[in-house]
């Protein structure tokens, strides 16, 4: 995170203080009859302090490939295997390197053929760093209100159920709402793109200061 706002505001992880605890769910199909049924039922305990404790991010779902393949669970594994296990108690107790070797790795900001569910909790006042991600990214603001302001200088102001198509664009992210004071919920749905290119030449991802975050970059 660029700012030095809301430095520690991540007391327990995820939600973020004055926000609410997701539900996610999960379904599939019954071997007996097909009928669907509810599978998993859990508020996506795979989270993520960002920053200085100033942001948390839970990886509701992902996948690897494109159409996805649901049989034998295959999918739920995968995701399974990209959830994040690191928590902030963990950070807190400053783990040593022979349990951060156990942990799982942090995944990279989206899936080569594949997608990613990201929600994030931003404190108040907390801007994220000019990045660039190779994919089209869907930005949902579920809580609270945003500043989205692209490389260009432009800059646009996100309320509640507004939605953004970022398009391989470079871009960064503020949490305005309240006028700073309070938290706010961001919904990322993120898809792999093919390469872009501007006046003939590839435009490559970069991610600054969240290069930390992620594991590799973006491009």
């Amino acid at each position: 995170m660029t700012t030095t706002a809301a430095i520690n505001f991540i007391t327990d992880g995820f939600p973020a203080p004055g926000l609410r605890p997701t539900q996610r769910l999960i379904t599939g199909n019954k071997e007996e009859d097909g009928k669907g049924y509810f599978l998993v039922t859990d508020n996506g305990d795979h989270h993520r302090v960002m920053g200085e404790n100033q942001a948390v991010a839970n990886i509701i779902y992902s996948t690897n490939e494109n159409p996805v393949d649901l049989n034998d669970d295959k999918d739920i594994k995968y995701a399974q295997e990209n959830e994040v296990s690191l928590t902030l108690r963990a950070y807190s107790f400053r783990l040593s390197h022979e349990r951060k070797a156990n942990q799982k790795k942090k995944p990279g900001l989206h899936i080569t053929n594949g997608t990613v569910v990201r929600m994030i909790d931003f404190g108040p006042g907390v801007e994220s760093p000019m990045h660039r991600a190779m994919s089209i990214d869907y930005g949902i603001v579920l809580e609270g209100e945003f500043e989205l302001t692209l490389d260009s200088g432009e800059t646009r102001i996100m309320k509640r159920g507004d939605v953004s198509v970022q398009r391989a664009t470079a871009h960064k992210w503020k949490n305005i709402t309240a006028g700073e004071t309070e938290a706010g919920r961001m919904l990322y749905v993120l898809l792999d793109c093919k390469e872009v290119l501007v006046q003939g030449k590839k435009i490559e991802g970069f991610l600054g200061e969240l290069e930390k975050e992620y594991e590799g970059r973006s491009a």
